[in-house]
């Protein structure tokens, strides 16, 4: 026989037991779990085109890691700010820069022509990509990369773009890994990186 002390403990762990049971089979049902359990895909099959006019496509990034950055070039400072940061992590790296992609993809197809990417993109290294296309092929891969992206008009009559300023790094396959952490010193970004060669 349970001794009488012990009977409420016994009732309140099988309430709460079965309280967290609940819960958690009200979220399958609801299809939360599924979220936890598997999260949202990033990145897949695009075309683009780089500054040079060379077609760059998802099989591209196979081989080796790859930075990449959506932005515009007429971005008036987070755009250049990051392209600095990744150029200064590139000239950390040295040689090793040479095993690594690096791309900014154009969120602005309307203005970010093949032409206007090669001019803005001769400020930064060498190694960096300016990736653009037509408008339903950088839809495409904006939605692959679940990118914000949204063209805010301005008073004079120009527009600006609101957009996610986040850095992918991608690894050797083409998968996402993680955001990858520029707002450090070059360097520990650069052995950070070498990590994935």
């Amino acid at each position: 026989m349970m001794d009488r002390t012990k009977r409420p403990l016994v009732i309140v762990a099988a309430f709460s037991g079965s309280l967290v049971v609940g819960l958690l089979m009200m979220l399958w049902a609801l299809g939360g779990l599924r979220s936890v359990a598997a999260p949202a895909i990033i990145g897949g099959p695009f075309q683009l085109t780089d500054q040079s006019g060379e077609t760059v496509t998802e099989k591209s990034l196979e081989g080796r890691p790859s930075l990449i950055f959506f932005g515009f070039t007429h971005c008036p400072d987070v755009c250049p700010t990051t392209l600095f940061e990744m150029s200064e992590v590139l000239r950390a790296m040295g040689k090793d820069a040479d095993r690594v992609n690096v791309y900014f993809i154009s969120v602005d197809p309307e203005r970010d022509t093949t032409a206007a990417m090669k001019e803005y993109l001769s400020s930064f290294d060498p190694h960096l990509k300016g990736l653009t296309g037509d408008p339903d092929a950088v839809a495409k891969i904006i939605s692959e990369y679940r990118v914000y992206a949204r063209k805010v008009p301005l008073k004079d009559g120009d527009y600006t773009m609101d957009h996610t300023a986040l850095t992918y790094l991608m690894d050797r396959d083409g998968k996402f890994i993680s955001p990858f952490n520029l707002n450090r010193k070059p360097e520990e970004a650069a052995a950070d990186l070498e990590h994935y060669l």
